[in-house]
Formats: structure tokens, sequence, C-alpha cells
């Protein structure tokens, strides 16, 4: 999930009032029928450090009050029965296994990839994505070289007189925007009825479209984000923890889609169906984060985004501690500015009552209570007493684990399971166990930083190596 940019001398007056992306909605819902009607992309929103400063004074003074008043205990006690709930609803349903049979005709695709300074990667993609199972009419390919300085206008170049698939757009100097940009030039070019993005570093199975496409039969998909793996996963401690993340995310994240609840894009393997993007402005520039900010805007629109297990998209994982802590500061960030973004739609129960509450349940799970850690400890330690959260963070710790755990047990193709490989899967699941603690200061830092500095967006590219074979 790349980060987008404007300019650093960019000014704006930080209590400006957020023009909300559906603003219009209420005054024109007799327009949602109408395929042409689209909704406008919210300006830039100008009170993010406003609302998150809020936020952070509710959450801390709130866990600071629960250690003082005599009814804490029973508080916090009844909140982790209510995600204890939630949660044996989640683990206990029954994904959807949708058909992969396709009734008439392919529909036309365009992928899209936005590529800057991608030399030692790009040559793999084109030939990966222009090679696809596929009818070779019925789908096309277009590069987005975004200025860039190396080799990759060269390759490219020389790409195109090879795969008649293949289309490259160059963008000039000054284009901003970063990843979103780019993508919203190219989108008038393209001509899919389903729109997929992937990143430079891509690696995607012959058979990806001819699984993926058959999902958007069901009309009320909007997106079909598939399974992410990490090429590198065996390299170092930090890969084979973000290899066990992506295998709870997906567990995660086909349980929730099974009970209505929210499914979410991430980037790389992301298929969107034409006409939802349109209808949602295309991709939004004022985000550092694209796919999850169109997440919320797809399903403020009532459309759904479905889960693919098989096949995966690989991609490179972060090799170090610090490009993992800038990687996923970003994406902590991204993810907490749309909650403050369309704060006031998702409580109009836009998107449904099951997916309101699903997504407050995962709000209070990944961003609440990592922020409420540090004064839950600082208070502990004052009035030496145990952690006031220590019930309700035992059960997401717990849950974390049972999902690392049946995440990776879904996503291997063993026939047969021996005792062996449980061994292998705990093992496993205490590493990435230990390696999602991580989140834990990530949120809790990003949270404090967003409410007292405001953020300048710049493009922050993540260096692909390409294959070491």
């Amino acid at each position: 999930m790349p980060a987008n940019s404007w300019p650093e001398n960019d000014s704006y007056n930080e209590f400006d009032p957020l023009n909300s992306l559906f603003s219009e909605l209420s005054a024109n819902e007799e327009l949602e029928e109408d395929a042409s009607y689209s909704m406008p992309l919210p300006t830039r929103p100008q009170s993010r450090r406003r609302k998150a400063a809020l936020v952070l004074t509710i959450v801390w003074s709130g866990t600071l009050a629960l250690h003082l008043v005599s009814w804490g205990f029973l508080f916090v006690m009844g909140l982790t029965t209510l995600i204890g709930i939630h949660a044996l609803v989640v683990v206990f349903a029954k994904p959807r296994h949708p058909s992969e049979e396709m009734q008439g005709d392919w529909p036309y695709v365009s992928l899209l990839v936005a590529a800057k300074n991608e030399e030692a990667v790009i040559g793999n993609l084109v030939k990966n994505l222009c090679s696809l199972e596929y009818p070779e009419h019925r789908y096309e390919v277009w590069i987005v070289d975004d200025n860039s300085t190396d080799a990759t206008p060269q390759l490219l170049a020389q790409l195109a007189q090879e795969y008649d698939n293949l289309k490259v757009l160059r963008r000039e100097a000054q284009a901003g925007g970063g990843k979103s940009g780019a993508l919203n030039q190219v989108l008038p070019l393209s001509k899919g009825e389903v729109v997929a993005v992937f990143d430079a570093d891509a690696q995607v199975s012959s058979d990806m479209l001819v699984r993926v496409i058959p999902l958007f039969q069901r009309e009320k998909v909007g997106a079909v984000q598939v399974r992410k793996a990490i090429a590198n996963q065996n390299e170092n401690f930090w890969t084979k923890g973000q290899m066990v993340e992506m295998g709870l995310d997906t567990y995660f994240q086909q349980q929730r889609t099974a009970i209505g609840g929210i499914g979410e894009l991430r980037g790389n393997g992301q298929f969107v169906r034409r006409k939802a993007l349109v209808r949602c402005g295309g991709w939004n520039e004022e985000t550092i984060t694209d796919d999850l900010d169109l997440t919320f805007r797809l399903h403020l629109d009532n459309w759904d985004i479905d889960c693919l297990l098989y096949p995966a998209v690989q991609e490179e994982g972060v090799t170090s501690a610090i490009a993992l802590w800038h990687q996923r500061s970003r994406w902590a960030e991204g993810g907490y500015q749309r909650y403050l973004d369309y704060w006031d739609l998702i409580l109009k129960n836009r998107m449904g009552r099951r997916k309101t509450w699903d997504l407050f349940m995962f709000m209070l799970i990944q961003y609440i209570l990592p922020t409420a850690a540090m004064p839950d400890i600082l208070m502990a330690i004052i009035r030496h007493r145990p952690l006031m959260l220590s019930p309700v963070t035992g059960l997401t710790v717990t849950m974390s684990m049972a999902g690392m755990f049946a995440g990776l047990r879904r996503i291997r193709q063993d026939k047969e399971f021996k005792l062996s490989t449980y061994f292998l899967l705990l093992l496993q699941t205490l590493r990435g166990s230990l390696y999602m603690f991580h989140w834990i200061v990530v949120i809790s830092s990003t949270t404090a930083r967003m409410s007292v500095r405001p953020k300048r967006l710049k493009w922050v590219k993540t260096v692909h190596q390409g294959s070491k074979e």
C-alpha cells in the first residue's frame, strides 16, 4: 500500500470542515440507480488532526477514569463479553464458496500497474501479466511509468514491442497524486469492465483471471481482493512474520464477509468493478492508503468486497525492522484516516447494520485498545494494581493466535495433516504472535502523532529487489 503525495509546502487551515464524500448523496438518492451517476471525491480532509486529538483525549481520559470509578472493571468485562460474542460469530461462520464457473462471455479486464524506478522487477511482471490464461483479446495490461529515472522506460519500450496487449503511459515530472494520481490518469484510457491493480513486484499464477472474474457474476460484488503471500518469506524473522500476518488477514477477511461484515482491499491484487469505481469517484489522491480509503467508499455505496484464498498474489516482504516500521506506520495512519474522514456517514448506518457493527468491533480491537494501552499501563504502575484492560486484551490476543493458526492451516494445500504439520503451524503461530506485537507500538504512536502534528504526504516507495536466483 504505497503512499500518495502532495507538495511539502502545501498549507491548509486545520479547522476547515471536512467535505464528506457523500455530502450530496441524500439530495441525489434518486440517481443511485443511474449507472452514469458518479459520487464526488471529498476535497482534502482538513480537520484530521483536530479529530484525532479529540479521539485521543476521549480514549486516554476514559481509560484513566476506568481506574478511578468503582464500576470500571464491570465496564471492561461487559466490553469483553461483547467482543467475545462477536468473535465467536466470526470464528464459527462458514466461508462462502462462490462458483468458479463463468456464465456467458468473459468480461473485458484492464490490469493496471503504477511503476516508479522498478527496473529490477518490471520485466518479470510484464511477462507474467501478459501471459495469463484468459482470452487474449479480452484483457489489456497498462503500465504507468511515473517518471522513472532508471532503466524502467527503456525496458517498457522493449517489452511493448514483444507483447501486443501491453500499453504504457509515461507521466510527466510535475504529475502529482502518487499511486492514486497515476491510476486515475490511466483509468479513462482503459476499457475493462473490471479493473485490477497490481504492484510492480507482484507475481501471479496464470489462472488468476479465470479464478477471480466469475466472482463478479454476483451483482452486489463491487470488488475482490485476492490473498497476499510473501515471496521471500523464508529470508528472516520479519518476512516470516509477514507471511503469518497475511494468513491471519485473509482468514478474518473471509470470516467477516461470511457474516455480512467488512471485506477490505489490500492494494496489490485488488479487482474492482468499473461501475463501482466510477460511482465512488476513482482513487482518492488525498490519502496515504488509497486501497483502505476505497474500501470504505465502496461499502458506503452498498457494494460488497469478496476475498479469494486461491490463487494468491505474491509480493516482496520488507526485510528490516526500520523498513517494517515505516511501512506499517503508513498503513496504520491511512487506516485511521478513513475513520476520521467518514465517521459521520458510518454513524448514519449507510453501510447497513451488520457491516457497521463489524466495523465498530474491529475498530475497537485494531485502534482503540492499542491507543488505550499506554494510560492503562501508567495507571497500573501508579496504583500498584493489575491492568484494567487485561481481560479484553487477553481476548484479542487469543483471537489473533487462533486466527493465525486457522489461517495458516487454511492456506496449506496438504490433503492430509500429520502431527509434524500441526507442530510446524504451532511454531509459526507463536513466532507470528511475537511479531504482531509491533502493531501495538505502531498504532499507539501513530494515533498520538496524528493528534499533534499535521501530515504532509510524500511519495514513500518500497524498494523492490527482484528475484535473487
